[in-house]
């Protein structure tokens, strides 16, 4: 695993006789969902702003109009049955089954952890984000049915399945060694989470502008997961070097 960047690493080992690599792990997280949160509220004011002014937002319309005019009841079918993989029931289980196989792989709680916390911190970050901007969806003739009654942005399910498959992307390179196999991951992982928001665009159940604020958040958070396990790693490799024994675990 690469080093955290020097001032990070020297805080790390300023800290590292005072706190533990656990504590040290679970603070990052706190930080990063105050970020996250924080970052969540900013794009819901920035796209209160460029709906007023007609910026980006001004995208929503012709983007959708495209997507209506590819569709066909073959491709409606299959883009719904695609998009309920990134729904509550659909991630979960994707989460799940992942975290089993990483689990059984790796032979330890770290998959459980970084996953548990990618799926909390996108669940709240899609709820501050609807909460704050209350933003209506496409109308409903522009949709595909079943509808959906919730605000608009961000789109939960591209924000959920980026926060999630990119800690999946993540988790899965550092148990494998071979570049193309790590390549062929990443790729697997990015074409999922692209399509999953180019589908709730299609369905007509997001605009397109929900679906790059969910991309931006989602991306935002998975770097913090990722920076926490660095963070406790590095702690531990400090603490190590020391003589302080934390036990093992990764």
């Amino acid at each position: 695993m690469n080093p955290l960047p020097a001032p990070l690493r020297r805080l790390v080992a300023a800290l590292a006789p005072r706190m533990g690599p656990y504590a040290a792990m679970w603070a990052t997280l706190a930080v990063g969902v105050t970020a996250v949160l924080a970052l969540t509220a900013l794009a819901a004011e920035i796209y209160e702003d460029v709906t007023e002014s007609a910026g980006v937002s001004g995208l929503d319309l012709p983007i959708l109009g495209l997507m209506m005019a590819g569709r066909t009841p073959e491709l409606a079918a299959a883009g719904t049955a695609f998009t309920n993989l990134g729904g509550r029931v659909g991630s979960t289980l994707i989460a799940l089954a992942a975290l089993v196989v990483l689990s059984l792989v790796s032979r330890s709680w770290r998959p459980t952890i970084l996953l548990a916390a990618a799926a909390g911190g996108s669940l709240l970050m899609t709820v501050v984000g609807k909460d704050v901007t209350g933003r209506t969806r496409p109308d409903t003739a522009m949709a595909v049915p079943p509808f959906e009654t919730s605000p608009s942005f961000p789109s939960g399910h591209t924000l959920n399945t980026t926060a999630i498959m990119m800690v999946v992307a993540y988790l899965a390179c550092l148990l494998v060694r071979r570049a193309w196999v790590r390549t062929a991951v990443i790729l697997a992982c990015g074409a999922f989470v692209l399509g999953m928001g180019l589908s709730r665009v299609f369905l007509g159940h997001h605009w397109f502008t929900d679906v790059l604020a969910a991309w931006a958040l989602g991306l935002a958070w998975a770097a913090m997961v990722i920076l926490a396990h660095r963070v406790f790693h590095t702690m531990r490799q400090v603490r190590a070097k020391a003589g302080i024994d934390d036990g093992g675990g990764r």
